[in-house]
C-alpha cells in the first residue's frame, strides 16, 4: 500500500454499513446526552395490544419541533394518569435513534403529567364561547326524518369513514339514494370546503338528511371539525346533521352542534337510516292488519245490505213517499228564498239611508276642521307677527338673531319690517331683560289674541 509520504496520496475514507453509521450516532448520542428530561404536548398517542405506547411530542412553545418517543410496556403500567393528545407532560428517558427507519427517537421512562396543550386549551376556549353563543342548546336540534327519500354525506372520497358509512347503508336500507358532497377533512383547507360541502347540500335540497364524518386521529387530525367556521355551518344547516367524527372517545364541537351526534361513522349511518328488515315486518304487519279491516268491512256491510233489503219492501210506495218529501221541501225552499230576498231589500235601503246621513256628517266635520286650521295657519304667519310692530334680525350670514348672546359692538345686523328691510349696527350690548319704551308697548286691547 502507497503511503501519503511516498506518493502524496489521501487515504481512502472509510465506507460505513447504515446499520453501523445508525449504531455509532446512537453510542454518540447516548454518551453525549445520558439520560434527558423533555417537556412537550401529546399528539397521536397510541397504545398497542402489546401494553407500549407510542406517541410524539411537540413544542409546547409554539415551534415546529417534534419528537418520536416510545413508552414500553414496564414503564407504560407506572403511569398514574390516562395520557391523550393535547396534554403538556414532562418525560425523562434516553435519546437513540431507530435503525429500521433511521430515525430519532426518545425511549421514555417516566412520564408526569403537567397540564392541557395549547391545542386543548383552545379547544376548551372555543367550547365554551360556542356554548354561549347557544349553538349546542338541546332546543334548536331538529328530529331525523324517520323515512328518508336520499341521504348525504360530508366527507374525503379516499375516507375509511366514506366505505363505512355505505357499507351501513347498503347493510339497513338498500333502496336508500346517498349523494356525496366531497371535501377535505384534514389539513389548512378543510375547513372551507367542509363548509362550502354543507352549504352545497343545503342550497341543492336533494337529500333530506346529512351526515358529516370521518375516520379517527389525533386532536391535530380532528381540528377541522373544531374550526368555527365548520361549527357555525353545522348549526346553521337547513338540513338535519349526524355528525359522527373518529372513535368513541373523540369529541369535536361540530357534533356538539350537529342535530345528532354519533360516535362512529357507521353508527351515523345506522342513526340516519331506517333498518329494511325492520320496515318490511312492519309493512307486514300492516298489510296483515288491513285485510282483517276490510273483511271486517265487508261482512258488515253485508249485513247492512241484507237489513235495508227488508226495510224498503214495496218500492214504489216508497218511491211515493220521497217524491212527496221532496215537492214539500221544493215549497219550502221556494216560501224561504222569497223571505229572504225581502228582508236583504229592506236592509239595503236601510243602509242606503244611513250612507247618505253619514256622508253628509263627514262633509260637515271637515268644512270645520278645514275652518279652524285655516285661523291656524293664518294666526301663525309670520307676516302676521311683523305687521303688529316685530322686526325679523338676521346677521351677515343670514341665520336669524334671537339672543343677545355672541354679540359685539359694531355687528352689522339686518332688520326685516312687513313693508321693507334695513341694514343696522350694534352700537351696545345690555344683558338681561329690558322693558320696551312706554311709547313703544301696544295697547293692551292690542295684545289680547283675536278670537277664532
Amino acid at each position: 500500500m502507497a503511503t501519503a509520504g511516498l506518493t502524496g496520496e489521501v487515504p481512502a475514507a472509510r465506507a460505513w454499513s447504515v446499520a453501523a453509521l445508525l449504531l455509532a450516532v446512537a453510542d454518540a448520542l447516548a454518551a453525549r446526552l445520558g439520560a434527558v428530561t423533555v417537556r412537550g404536548e401529546l399528539s397521536g398517542f397510541t397504545r398497542a395490544a402489546s401494553g407500549h405506547c407510542y406517541f410524539a411530542l411537540k413544542d409546547s412553545e409554539g415551534q415546529t419541533a417534534l419528537l418520536r418517543c416510545a413508552m414500553f410496556r414496564r414503564a407504560a403500567t407506572l403511569l398514574d394518569f390516562r395520557p391523550a393528545d393535547g396534554q403538556q407532560v414532562e418525560i425523562r428517558g434516553r435519546i437513540t435513534v431507530y435503525e429500521s427507519r433511521g430515525e430519532l427517537q426518545c425511549v421514555v421512562e417516566a412520564m408526569s403529567r403537567l397540564g392541557e396543550g395549547t391545542l386543548y386549551e383552545l379547544f376548551l376556549r372555543l367550547r365554551a364561547r360556542l356554548q354561549a353563543a347557544g349553538l349546542f342548546d338541546t332546543s334548536r336540534k331538529r328530529p331525523l326524518p324517520a323515512w328518508p327519500r336520499a341521504l348525504g354525506v360530508v366527507t374525503s372520497l379516499g375516507a375509511a369513514a366514506l366505505h363505512d358509512v355505505l357499507s351501513a347503508v347498503a347493510r339497513r336500507a338498500p333502496q336508500l339514494r346517498v349523494v356525496i358532497y366531497p371535501c377535505s377533512v384534514q389539513g389548512a383547507d378543510a375547513p372551507a370546503q367542509i363548509v362550502r360541502a354543507i352549504e352545497r347540500a343545503g342550497e341543492r335540497a336533494e337529500v333530506d338528511t346529512l351526515i358529516v364524518c370521518r375516520g379517527g386521529g389525533s386532536l391535530e387530525d380532528l381540528w377541522a371539525f373544531n374550526d368555527e367556521a365548520v361549527v357555525r355551518a353545522v348549526a346553521a344547516s337547513r338540513l338535519p346533521v349526524v355528525c359522527g367524527v373518529g372513535h368513541e372517545t373523540d369529541v369535536t364541537l361540530a357534533e356538539l352542534a350537529a342535530d345528532l351526534r354519533a360516535p362512529t361513522p357507521t353508527a351515523a349511518a345506522e342513526l340516519a337510516t331506517p333498518n329494511r328488515a325492520d320496515a318490511l315486518a312492519r309493512l307486514q304487519a300492516l298489510a296483515q292488519a288491513l285485510r282483517r279491516a276490510a273483511s271486517r268491512r265487508l261482512d258488515q256491510q253485508a249485513q247492512r245490505l241484507d237489513r235495508l233489503a227488508l226495510q224498503i219492501g214495496r218500492p214504489a210506495r216508497l218511491l211515493d213517499q220521497q217524491s212527496a218529501r221532496l215537492a214539500s221541501l221544493q215549497s219550502r225552499q221556494r216560501a224561504a228564498l222569497a223571505q229572504a230576498l225581502e228582508r236583504r231589500r229592506r236592509r239595503l235601503d236601510d243602509l242606503a239611508r244611513r250612507l247618505l246621513v253619514a256622508q253628509q256628517m263627514q262633509r260637515l266635520r271637515h268644512a270645520e276642521r278645514l275652518d279652524r286650521a285655516a285661523l291656524r295657519l293664518a294666526a301663525a304667519d309670520p307676516h302676521q307677527v311683523l305687521a303688529r310692530g316685530y322686526a325679523w334680525l338676521a346677521d351677515g350670514a343670514g341665520r336669524p338673531v334671537t339672543r343677545s348672546a355672541g354679540l359685539a359692538p359694531g355687528t352689522e345686523l339686518t332688520a326685516q319690517w312687513t313693508d321693507g328691510r334695513a341694514a343696522v349696527q350694534v352700537l351696545s350690548v345690555t344683558p338681561g331683560l329690558a322693558e320696551p319704551p312706554a311709547a313703544a308697548k301696544p295697547p293692551r286691547s292690542a295684545r289680547r289674541r283675536p278670537k277664532p
